[in-house]
């Protein structure tokens, strides 16, 4: 495991030692939850940009979609346990 050195302004210190006594662990322990799950967090999100760029490429490239109503009915029917036939993509040029 490497050593960082995390130079902290002393309100933040405080709120982070307050918090990780509320939670019954070490600052280091906290800062190091907190760390991984800011660094978590921006994957996931920089992963959901990525497909919902190849997804704008792919419909772009195809002129096919989904329309959003019939999407929005086959989602409130499987919603309610109901079996219901899956939207067709369909041309969105004209």
């Amino acid at each position: 495991m490497s050593t960082t050195s995390l130079k902290l302004p002393d309100d933040i210190k405080q709120l982070a030692a307050a918090a990780a006594r509320e939670r019954g662990v070490t600052p280091h322990a906290f800062m190091v939850e907190a760390i991984r799950s800011a660094a978590v967090a921006a994957k996931v999100r920089a992963e959901f940009v990525a497909d919902a760029q190849a997804a704008r490429t792919e419909a772009l490239k195809s002129g096919k979609g989904f329309p959003a109503l019939e999407v929005h009915a086959y989602l409130r029917a499987r919603v309610r346990g109901l079996k219901a036939p899956k939207p067709k993509a369909k041309s969105w040029r004209s």
